[in-house]
């Protein structure tokens, strides 16, 4: 299954309200109306896309209704090109050091996948070649440890980790040195869930970004956010203060599969201009995949 399919499959929800009610408005009246375009403005908005995108629609349908007539009038074409345009030339690539150990900080709140994150984002570059070492840095939750630790076993990628309770810094440190000590290319770092309410958690995740570029001068490299899909709007918020507290290079969407709250996406990087550069739509290593803006309009809108 492509991409595409998977993401068109992720979207059921989202796409069989949202596309259906969008053409049951649109071809219910010859020309866009008053009340037809406030239909249409709830029908984007349930959708979690956001005021700015959501007018950003509307108004091109209204200059393509001024200047095609109706006739011309493809609604759901039009929100699927806007969002698309929203979306930006996103590049999913991560940014790799010319030589050298390249290092990815994995960031979010609790409960949003991020100990799978990394174990994925492992998996695809050693799939490409490139070896990867993974930093069990989440050291308050035992579970994570250990979840990172099968992930590891499972698909072949070496784990370093310290004791439960142990400083997170710490672990980062002795992570670098062992990814360096093995030549290894990547290095993702699992750090702990917090909420982006705590300043206090927020200040330890400063701290490791610290250590970090004090024993690898530039790093981290990339810092990922990992977003849970089905929170919708709500992490709009999450990315706005983890932007502030260390600088996103990146957004990973996971559990999109089955989510109504597709449109988040669109929301959160129309406003910060942080690219997403993964999206989650099932449980398997490869499920984790690429971004792809085209893709995910059509399969949003439901297009093809």
């Amino acid at each position: 299954m492509g991409l595409f399919d998977k993401l068109k499959a992720a979207f059921t929800k989202t796409t069989s309200t949202l596309s259906h009610e969008i053409r049951r408005i649109v071809t219910r009246s010859p020309r866009l109306t008053a009340e037809s375009l406030e239909e249409l403005e709830a029908a984007l908005l349930r959708a979690d896309l956001g005021m700015a995108t959501t007018q950003q629609i509307l108004s091109a349908a209204r200059l393509a209704f001024e200047t095609q007539g109706r006739s011309g009038l493809d609604f759901v074409e039009i929100a699927a090109r806007e969002v698309e345009k929203n979306l930006g030339e996103t590049n999913p690539a991560l940014r790799k050091q010319a030589s050298g150990l390249t290092i990815v900080s994995v960031v979010g709140v609790n409960g949003t996948g991020k100990t799978t994150t990394c174990a994925k984002l492992a998996n695809l570059v050693q799939q490409g070649g490139e070896p990867a070492v993974l930093a069990a840095c989440d050291t308050f939750r035992a579970a994570a440890i250990e979840q990172l630790k099968l992930w590891g076993q499972r698909l072949n990628v070496p784990v370093v980790a310290g004791a439960n309770q142990a400083d997170p810094a710490s672990v980062a440190h002795d992570a670098i040195a062992a990814a360096e000590a093995r030549q290894a290319q990547w290095l993702f770092v699992d750090t702990a869930g917090r909420l982006h309410t705590k300043n206090n958690l927020m200040a330890e995740l400063q701290k490791v970004h610290r250590v970090i570029g004090k024993k690898f001068p530039g790093a981290p490299h990339e810092v990922l956010l990992v977003l849970d899909g089905s929170t919708g709007l709500n992490a709009l918020n999450q990315a706005r203060e983890f932007h502030k507290a260390v600088n996103l290079t990146g957004l990973v969407v996971t559990k999109l599969d089955g989510t109504s709250k597709g449109g988040a996406i669109v929301a959160i990087q129309k406003e910060l201009g942080v690219p997403v550069k993964f999206i989650g739509v099932g449980e398997q290593p490869e499920d984790l995949q690429p971004f792809n803006a085209h893709e995910f309009a059509d399969a949003l809108f439901e297009t093809r």
